[in-house]
């Protein structure tokens, strides 16, 4: 008998409606998910494409800044690391696989090249389950030359990651003129790491938007491995270049400066010290210069601020210059016209006195000019000046304005004086702070008649795919400023101070014989920091140009609290000696013409050395040879670079190249270049010529060492 089945009527109901409620449920949510744009704050569209498209940024590169000459100054450089594909799924096709297949080999060949113990090799070549491997240290930062003897070897699975860095082949040369840019690292919505190298600071700063150029992009469509999906579209915009960068200064010039400044620091020593100089007839700079300075491959930077065109102080004396000059163009100046010299006392009972309190008893204002009596000016704004007339006649020659050139964090100065004693302090530069780069701009206006230009630092920006100049710097004259007879008679008193002696004078000891330089010296009282008064510190300044007659160059150098009055003499003879001889300014038997000459270097990559080297030693042409190769790899200046009988040329060779050089008697920039040719990392202790190197020659380069090279000054 078949028994009989029931069914609860209620509960079966109740199921019923809660399957058709989940359905319900579902429904609506494959509905929601079909028909919303966004789920759970996740735009599904979006997230879609991302899994299945991909867009590879194409990094312009960054151009690069040259001298009025050609030479490089900033470049970017590249640099590799090794990676090793493990995975046989990167392998399609047995006949050319992609992934590491004899581990042993492998890893002996590239210990020999990358100096890494085989067995440690061996070990990171033999994971499981890893898709690629880096080599540690000794892997990364390869230079191209080691790249191409790694390529040569044809091994499966190896490849590369290519690096840009910024590179300065001259270390501290011209640095805080041409700042720093360094790499920043950001996160790409796929999560990969992005590169890009951003000026901070100098011309790589303010040009950074010219320099970097415009990124690129490549988009396709990806498999779950990251490859591009055969048969479907891709779309490249290839990236536009940064634009190349010329300055108006000249490497040679700028390299004296360095040199003496240098030499003179070690000499005497002072918190700091700045020159700049300037082509006087069209305002371009020639050279800029501070210490203390700093490397920017390493960026040991001590202070962000490049004095020449950032700090403003009070200049001191220098400005009894224009002082005199608006007394002339007011029409009242009268050089042999007395005053009682010593100490003044103003109407508050102030005493305001010369450096010798004593004075010179009665005397004239040419003769106070070459004394540097602050006496002298005060009796002429008071007998022939008035504050009005004085601050006018700073204001028309820029001081307290920008002078607007091409540089970061320009600072305009105060020319601010109300009460007596602060325009008779004003008179002789106290009071009132000026910046280097002002100085040189009012300079200009007795070097070209009266008339004022503008400083500028770029040359030209060049597009570097096409060749095409963008942008032509050029002088720029303000308007006329003073008469000629005025500059005639500044130029008379500035020689004055220079060719007179120790009882008539406070430049004598800037005299060259055969140099006709005019100048005028100065020395400023430096205030406490605390506002109120002065302190015990002072600024001694430089205000000079040659030749008189015809000026071709403007020097402008303050230093704050020398040791030795002597430091700025040093600096400013040396370096006028040897501009003047490269320029030829005194065709005299002294200067070697022919050790001078200009001519545009050629390219020697790929020509035999011998020849090469002889060539260049035929030309008087001093020449390094790296390595021991019969063939030349590399070359330091690049083909097509200006260069003179003062440059040294490095050629790197296709053999013996990752042996340590020798590295003594060469000077610290030329130290620096070899060091970035071999990819080695340096430090120097003190300055001038390399004396002895930690790591002798010969022995192989080890890159997880530093090169201690120690520096002194050759007599």
């Amino acid at each position: 008998m078949k028994k009989k089945v029931t069914i609860d009527t209620k509960l079966s109901s109740a199921f019923i409606i809660v399957a058709f409620f989940v359905f319900v449920v579902i429904i609506g949510r494959i509905s929601y998910l079909a028909l919303s744009e966004e789920v759970d704050g996740i735009n599904l569209q979006e997230f879609a494409s991302k899994r299945i498209n991909r867009t590879e940024t194409l990094y312009a590169k960054r151009g690069s800044i040259f001298d009025v000459n050609g030479n490089v100054l900033a470049q970017n450089v590249s640099s590799y690391t090794v990676i090793a594909y493990l995975s046989e799924s990167r392998t399609t096709d047995p006949t050319n696989p992609k992934h590491v297949v004899d581990v042993e080999y492998t890893a002996k060949k590239l210990s020999e090249i990358l100096d890494i113990d085989y067995d440690k090799l061996l070990t990171l070549l033999s994971k499981d389950n890893v898709y690629q491997t880096e080599l540690g240290n000794n892997g990364r930062g390869i230079t191209e030359i080691t790249k191409e003897k790694i390529e040569e070897l044809k091994l499966p699975g190896i490849d590369f990651i290519e690096t840009q860095k910024r590179n300065y082949p001259y270390g501290r040369f011209l640095s805080y003129t041409l700042g720093y840019a360094k790499i920043n690292e950001t996160i790409n919505e796929d999560g990969i790491t992005e590169e890009k190298i951003v000026g901070e600071l100098g011309i790589e700063a303010k040009y950074n938007k010219e320099l970097c150029g415009i990124d690129g992009y490549n988009f396709y469509q990806k498999d779950r491995n990251g490859y591009k999906i055969a048969g479907t579209d891709e779309v490249t915009v290839n990236a536009k270049d940064g634009n190349d960068i010329y300055l108006t200064v000249d490497a040679t010039i700028q390299l004296f400066v360095e040199q003496a400044l240098s030499k003179v620091q070690e000499k005497y020593s002072s918190e700091w010290t700045t020159i700049m100089m300037a082509d006087a007839k069209s305002g371009a700079i020639l050279a800029s210069s501070t210490y203390p300075s700093f490397d920017p491959n390493i960026r040991d930077i001590t202070n962000y601020l490049d004095y020449n065109v950032s700090l403003a102080y009070e200049p001191g004396s220098t400005m009894k210059i224009y002082s005199y000059m608006a007394a002339m163009e007011n029409g009242t100046y009268n050089g042999s016209e007395k005053y009682k010299s010593g100490v003044y006392a103003t109407t508050d009972g102030t005493e305001i006195g010369d450096w010798n309190r004593k004075g010179w008893g009665n005397i004239t204002f040419d003769q106070g000019f070459a004394l540097s009596s602050n006496v002298g000016v005060i009796n002429l704004i008071k007998r022939h000046m008035d504050a009005n007339i004085l601050k006018n006649y700073y204001n028309k020659l820029g001081f307290g304005s920008k002078t607007g050139i091409e540089l970061s964090n320009e600072v305009s100065g105060k020319i601010n004086f109300k009460y007596e004693t602060e325009i008779l302090n004003a008179g002789f530069g106290q009071g009132i702070t000026t910046t280097p780069i002002q100085n040189i701009k009012a300079l200009t206006a007795i070097s070209n008649d009266g008339i004022l230009l503008k400083p500028y630092i770029i040359d030209k920006i060049v597009d570097q795919d096409t060749g095409n100049i963008l942008y032509k710097g050029k002088k720029e004259e303000l308007g006329r400023v003073a008469s000629i007879q005025t500059v005639n008679k500044i130029k008379d008193l500035m020689e004055s101070v220079v060719t007179g002696n120790s009882s008539n004078s406070t430049g004598y000891y800037y005299f060259m014989d055969g140099y006709d330089l005019i100048a005028k010296t100065g020395t400023a009282q430096v205030p406490k920091t605390s506002g109120n008064g002065y302190s015990d510190k002072i600024i001694r300044g430089f205000a000079g140009m040659f030749p008189k007659d015809n000026p071709r160059v403007i020097i402008y150098a303050a230093s704050k609290n020398p040791t030795s009055a002597y430091l700025l003499r040093d600096l400013i003879k040396e370096v006028v000696k040897n501009t003047s001889n490269y320029l030829n300014i005194y065709n005299e038997s002294k200067t070697d013409i022919h050790s001078l000459d200009t001519f545009n270097l050629p390219s020697y990559i790929n020509k035999n050395v011998d020849d090469s080297v002889k060539q260049l030693s035929d030309i008087y042409i001093n020449t390094y040879v790296i390595g021991n190769g019969n063939k030349i790899i590399n070359q330091y200046p690049i083909g097509g670079t200006q260069i003179n009988k003062l440059n040294r040329v490095f050629l790197v060779t296709n053999s013996g190249n990752d042996i340590i050089p020798d590295f003594t008697n060469l000077s610290e920039s030329e130290a620096t270049i070899l060091a970035n040719l071999i990819d080695i990392n340096v430090i120097f202790i003190g300055t001038g010529y390399v004396e002895s190197q930690s790591i002798p020659k010969d022995s192989k380069i080890d890159k997880s060492k530093v090169l201690e090279l120690r520096l002194i000054e050759k007599k």
